[in-house]
């Protein structure tokens, strides 16, 4: 009897959250890779899914409505959004949790500097709010999302959102027309 107990105990562990689908209790999507934490491969087709912002500039501290929607009704159950600089590979910014069906990720030591799936309900569209930091320069939002556990896309792309502090101002802080003046001197 103890030996069916265990086999029963092992197999609900092992096959019921594939089973019931997505997010299982330990299922996460990494802050760097944006890869989910099971073996599947990414699709490599057209997402079915559009990442819309409310503005196209911003300045520190302005706050930018981000929505994550499907496209159709294709739905899905996971996601983890962030803004990442062009040709950057952390997050940038804060998010304000508006949407139930979402959650803060701390990603390297910055609380909420991600978005994710706060239950595994199918969803048509989720929206928060980004809080755009100091020195950062133009950015894109950038997305996984998972429709279920066979099909997800990783590396959905937001349009470029510009900086307005970065259109003035260089790495190091001088004026690029500064620095252009004196190359010309």
């Amino acid at each position: 009897m103890r030996r069916h107990a265990c086999f029963v105990f092992l197999f609900c562990g092992i096959f019921l959250p594939r089973i019931l689908g997505f997010p299982q209790a330990n299922t996460s999507i990494d802050c760097d890779s944006l890869l989910p934490n099971y073996q599947a491969e990414p699709q490599t087709s057209a997402p079915p899914y559009l990442i819309a912002v409310s503005f196209d500039n911003f300045e520190p501290g302005n706050e930018i409505q981000v929505t994550l929607e499907a496209l159709k009704d294709v739905g899905f159950k996971g996601f983890n959004l962030q803004a990442r600089e062009i040709e950057g590979d952390v997050p940038v910014g804060t998010f304000k949790i508006t949407d139930p069906n979402t959650k803060g990720l701390e990603c390297h030591n910055v609380t909420n500097s991600a978005v994710s799936h706060a239950n595994s309900d199918v969803k048509q569209k989720v929206t928060t709010t980004w809080i755009a930091p100091r020195d950062v320069r133009d950015l894109q939002f950038i997305a996984t999302v998972v429709q279920d556990l066979e099909k997800f896309w990783v590396g959905i792309q937001s349009k470029t959102l510009t900086s307005t502090h970065s259109e003035s101002v260089n790495g190091t802080g001088k004026s690029k027309r500064k620095v252009c003046f004196e190359c010309i001197c």
